[in-house]
């Protein structure tokens, strides 16, 4: 029997005081209907009822998940895979200049068909990737040859051993929220810095579309953070938010994702402008930008 994720307190920080947004549908997979309740102490969002950890795989099977099927089909895709040229590069940047190193030990977290190891292998870091998707474990031995790892062996890994973890677009995806932090904050180096990205639902884009916006991703999506909500989680576990940089290309992204929700087909002018009107707005504050990338330290 399938079993489900039923919250009676705030996932985050414990509070019963619990209130219902609204409902989203599972565009991707299943077209179900999710729950997003709200907790009024730490502000981060949750699916409600989600399937747990060993019955969610069947969410994930779709071409259209981009993450595993590394798909170019239609047009929103074939401008993730044009855009994401840039951002592996990015990302290397912004890793080498926040560790201060130009190699060095690296875990990445959900490292879907690969492209983001490939990058840092090329840049000559030391890298273990974790993947829980099979196809996407194969797909990346394939594209780059470059073995994987199940997730399963996280816990397994040996503390103080990397510089630089990083989970672009992956805690959201956690079960056991808590573990994986305390587990992360052990498997850092003394000076090794956490890269967590996450998309953000007090964002321009997210309020403008609200049960439509597809970063809610339900059930995939177990939590959709506030940065309160990020702050709040670190601090319960001694960890230190140093910086926040912003995503600037997801709130395109996102925006060309939402409008299809909401319209079923992509109004490309409309979502460009929603997707310029968020950015602009976290001009000068990027805790407002539709994702974030948190550096966190000990």
């Amino acid at each position: 029997m399938n079993q489900v994720v039923h919250y009676i307190d705030c996932p985050v920080c414990g509070s019963s005081e619990l209130t219902t947004v609204f409902s989203v549908i599972d565009y991707t997979v299943s077209k179900k209907s999710f729950q997003i309740n709200e907790c009024s102490s730490c502000s981060v969002r949750f699916t409600q009822d989600v399937p747990g950890e060993d019955s969610i795989g069947s969410y994930y099977k779709s071409e259209e998940y981009i993450s595993h099927s590394n798909t170019s089909k239609g047009l929103i895709n074939w401008l993730y895979q044009l855009v994401r040229k840039r951002t592996l590069k990015q990302k290397k940047g912004l890793i080498q200049n926040m560790t201060g190193l130009r190699n060095g030990n690296l875990l990445d977290i959900g490292s879907g068909t690969g492209a983001f190891v490939n990058e840092m292998k090329t840049a000559g870091w030391q890298i273990n990737g974790l993947e829980p998707d099979a196809d996407a474990r194969n797909n990346c031995k394939q594209e780059y040859g470059i073995l994987l790892d199940d997730i399963s062996s996280f816990y397994e890994l040996p503390d103080s051993s990397y510089d630089a973890i990083t989970m672009w677009h992956v805690l959201e995806h956690v079960h056991n929220l808590h573990g994986y932090i305390a587990k992360l904050k052990s498997l850092l180096k003394q000076n090794g810095k956490l890269f967590i990205a996450v998309p953000n639902y007090t964002a321009k884009d997210a309020v403008i579309y609200k049960e439509y916006w597809a970063a809610y991703d339900v059930p995939r999506h177990l939590y959709h953070f506030s940065p309160k909500a990020i702050q709040v989680l670190m601090e319960k576990h001694g960890l230190k938010i140093h910086n926040q940089k912003p995503m600037w290309f997801d709130s395109f992204y996102v925006s060309m994702l939402s409008s299809k929700y909401k319209k079923g087909k992509t109004n490309l002018a409309t979502s460009f402008l929603i997707g310029l009107q968020s950015n602009l707005n976290a001009i000068g504050d990027f805790k407002k930008c539709s994702s974030v990338i948190y550096i966190i330290s000990k």
